[in-house]
């Protein structure tokens, strides 16, 4: 094994032991009365609420299987799963991961394959899955997670304040058309901010919208030889104008904001534009949560130097190997990634609520496609063009576009992402938190160039 790849591991199973001092749950495969109980650790956005909100719907169709979730914001999501399956803790028989996780912990032997209980269920149909969304969670041409929702990013923008303004958004707007937009539309008077951006720490929140403008300048984490390039011209043009841009036209308590801040300010009225991740869509436009429903335009995620600029992301099920009671948490698994998930969601919350970016037949279904007519296009057009080829300027010797596909980002991309904080809560400067965490970086690639 490499010695960097020895070396996350190492880190992860110490972090796996501080987790489970701290914190604890209900062992997986616990017996529940009259049968046995399914532990489920999910992210707790509004989509897998829905589902949580089902969960009588699979039991009453499942006798004897009881489901306990565990709902966590996604960092702290983040953290706890990952300390479980490296340690093969046993606390979980299904966890909720992305396609930054799966491939890595595939090949680490810490998630069951999960390509024959695919094969050998009727009319679940692997290949209605997306195919960018399927690829990113196999490993070996085999799936070791299935997709609940996908994503890649995109910006919304109020079309009733654009119109006010006499100003007319490009279906591929460059970040100079936008910063000049916020400029024109943020309105303290009014508690409209001119653009919506994250701020808040960690790898998955403010990193995710801030490497696709990294991407887009031209920069890169490392260059193809794991040397860092995080005081590059090209990256500090990047951060110097992420962190300009949401200083001076971004929400309030930016540097703290993450998508679901930016979510309800965006919904609530207060904020003219925001970027961020396509499923921003549903919330966007469920009448029950926004008060813009209707109001919002959708166009592709910025550009700069690149043709295109948005991430892929999904968040999927997965089942660690010590799983104990694997029929069952398939039988989970596949109800919740299926076709007729889709519809009961639909049918009993809302079409707008419907997990997007997925399976190429909810495109098909007429409710849908009324519903999500202002944004299942450009949805299906950023996950489509989600391609290194597409957003980066330079090659770069990992995977990922909105992430390192390396098992220490989760600690390097989370450091960087709090010297970015700073420096937009104005506690550093830019070039500040830049050398900072390039010292962080370069210790991470010298330890790739190692193994060379």
């Amino acid at each position: 094994m490499p010695r960097s790849l020895r070396r996350g591991r190492i880190r992860l199973a110490l972090l796996a032991m501080v987790g489970l001092l701290l914190t604890s749950c209900a062992g997986a495969g616990a017996l529940g009365s009259g049968g046995r109980t399914l532990v489920i650790a999910i992210v707790s956005n509004p989509q897998m609420e829905d589902a949580v909100a089902l969960k009588g719907e699979f039991e009453k169709e499942n006798p004897g299987i009881h489901l306990k979730f565990v709902q966590l914001p996604e960092n702290q999501a983040r953290a706890k799963i990952t300390a479980s399956t490296a340690t093969q803790g046993g606390e979980f028989d299904v966890a909720m991961i992305s396609n930054y996780e799966t491939p890595q912990w595939a090949a680490n032997g810490w998630l069951e394959n999960l390509q024959p209980y695919i094969d050998k269920t009727p009319g679940y149909d692997a290949n209605d899955f997306i195919p960018t969304i399927r690829d990113s969670l196999s490993h070996d041409g085999s799936m070791y997670a299935v997709p609940f929702y996908g994503e890649s990013s995109f910006l919304t923008y109020r079309k009733d304040l654009f119109e006010q303004a006499g100003l007319v958004m490009p279906e591929h707007p460059t970040w100079q058309q936008i910063a000049d937009f916020a400029a024109k539309l943020d309105n303290p008077a009014t508690g409209v901010s001119g653009i919506c951006l994250r701020g808040k720490p960690g790898w998955g929140e403010s990193l995710a919208p801030f490497s696709t403008v990294v991407n887009t300048f031209g920069a890169r984490y490392f260059d193809e030889n794991w040397h860092a390039q995080i005081t590059s011209p090209e990256f500090k043009a990047a951060a110097n104008f992420y962190v300009n841009l949401v200083r001076e036209h971004g929400e309030v308590g930016a540097s703290s904001a993450g998508f679901s801040e930016c979510g309800t300010h965006y919904a609530q009225g207060q904020a003219a534009m925001w970027y961020d991740a396509t499923v921003m869509a549903g919330t966007n436009e469920d009448p029950a949560e926004s008060k813009v429903v209707g109001k919002n335009g959708y166009v592709a995620a910025p550009v700069e130097r690149t043709p295109e600029a948005g991430w892929l992301y999904t968040w999927s099920l997965a089942m660690p190997k010590v799983a104990k009671d694997k029929d069952a948490a398939w039988r989970f698994m596949s109800w919740m990634t299926s076709k007729q998930f889709v519809k009961q969601v639909g049918n009993d919350f809302g079409w707008n609520r419907v997990p997007p970016g997925v399976r190429k037949s909810t495109y098909e279904i007429p409710e849908y496609q009324q519903a999500a007519s202002a944004y299942a296009q450009p949805t299906l057009y950023g996950i489509d063009k989600a391609q290194q080829s597409n957003t980066m300027a330079n090659p770069v010797p990992y995977p990922g576009i909105q992430f390192v596909g390396i098992p220490e980002f989760q600690d390097l991309g989370t450091r960087i992402s709090q010297q970015l904080s700073a420096a937009i809560a104005g506690r550093i400067t830019v070039d500040e938190a830049l050398e900072q965490s390039q010292e962080y970086a370069e210790s991470v690639g010298e330890s790739y160039r190692e193994t060379r």
